[in-house]
């Protein structure tokens, strides 16, 4: 018996090594591509190349940065907090790794999956702040410390509007697992299917997806003309890496989430009733939907830095409170009349 059972423990501990060193691939992967992804839409919308030279069409030029920072000289600045200061960057970055393991990929895919996902994605995706708002205290310097400040503001604001956006879906699907809330979509997607509430929580998501990653136009945390970088002004190398790894991926974790919610997750595109459409769209596997998808919306993220300007601190706190949550509480009204007068909830 203590064989069996000992054997079990160390299979179980082999697994988990081998998924979490996958998903550490997987990480780096999207950060490289993403970071690539960025600097040629920048481009392309500036009507430049971006980069050529590392490689072909500069598809080596993140390995080159991701090199540089890894050899570069990372000081900590005199009477800042050094066990805060050297933490800071990994509690946002573990906080958007635990969130990405709970992500419903195809079944034969899947990390993890809980029955009551959606809680628990909105629990540890709010603990990313707590590292951006220690960064900016121990640096010992005063403008990362307004930096966090307002990343605090904005974050937490923000979170509302996002957390309204998702309960429309949770209504309509009925459930709070990740994976149910894609299969109660099978039918077709919950952008269209869940008729202006859905669409309207989608937008508000949008919105508030890019406030949360401190994103153009929501950057203020990081304002150059104000704030110097804000929260990690006295950050380099490695540890500044690890938060602009988190921001990359906090981009692709809120583009994978919108995913699920609005566009059927790894689910093809269904139209009741057109059953031959549906079987030339059911021979594309699951993980390029889901991929496409999440790309899409990616692009939508950084359409957006290249297009609007910076709002000021009290037009983005505005925006929130007097504008998108007086919106996401009367949508999720309307959404709740709409769930219940067409019973879409997931048996």
């Amino acid at each position: 018996m203590e064989n069996v059972l000992s054997a079990s423990l160390i299979s179980n501990a082999v697994q988990m090594l081998l998924v979490t060193l996958a998903m550490l691939a997987f990480v780096n992967l999207v950060a490289l591509v993403l970071i690539y992804a960025e600097r040629k839409v920048c481009a392309h919308f500036q009507c430049r190349l971006g980069p050529m030279r590392v490689g072909w069409h500069g598809v080596l030029q993140p390995v080159a940065d991701a090199v540089k920072l890894l050899f570069k000289e990372s000081p900590i600045p005199a009477g800042a907090d050094k066990l805060l200061f050297i933490a800071a960057p990994f509690i946002p970055l573990s906080a958007t790794f635990a969130v990405l393991a709970f992500i419903p990929w195809p079944v034969p895919v899947e990390i993890a999956n809980l029955n009551t996902g959606v809680i628990f994605i909105a629990a540890i995706s709010s603990l990313g702040v707590l590292g951006l708002l220690l960064a900016g205290w121990s640096s010992n310097n005063k403008y990362s410390l307004l930096g966090a400040i307002r990343t605090g503001a904005q974050l937490i604001s923000y979170e509302l509007t996002a957390a309204l956006a998702v309960m429309v879906i949770v209504m309509l699907s009925g459930t709070l697992n990740l994976q149910e809330v894609v299969l109660s979509q099978e039918h077709g997607w919950w952008i269209w299917r869940g008729h202006l509430p859905a669409f309207v929580a989608f937008i508000l998501f949008t919105i508030a997806a890019t406030a949360e990653c401190n994103r153009t136009p929501f950057d203020l945390a990081e304002g150059e003309s104000e704030l110097t970088a804000g929260f990690h002004t006295e950050y380099a190398g490695m540890k500044f890496a690890v938060f602009f790894l988190a921001e990359f991926l906090n981009m692709f974790v809120f583009s994978a989430l919108s995913a699920t919610f609005f566009f059927g997750g790894w689910l093809p595109f269904n139209i009741a009733g057109l059953d031959t459409l549906n079987q030339l769209m059911a021979i594309i596997p699951g993980a390029v939907w889901f991929l496409g998808k999440t790309s899409l919306l990616i692009f939508l993220m950084m359409w957006f830095r290249w297009t609007f300007p910076r709002l000021r601190i009290d037009q983005m706190m505005q925006l929130e409170w007097k504008v998108l949550l007086p919106i996401g509480l009367v949508n999720i009204a309307v959404a709740a009349i709409v769930a219940v007068n067409n019973c879409y909830f997931f048996p």
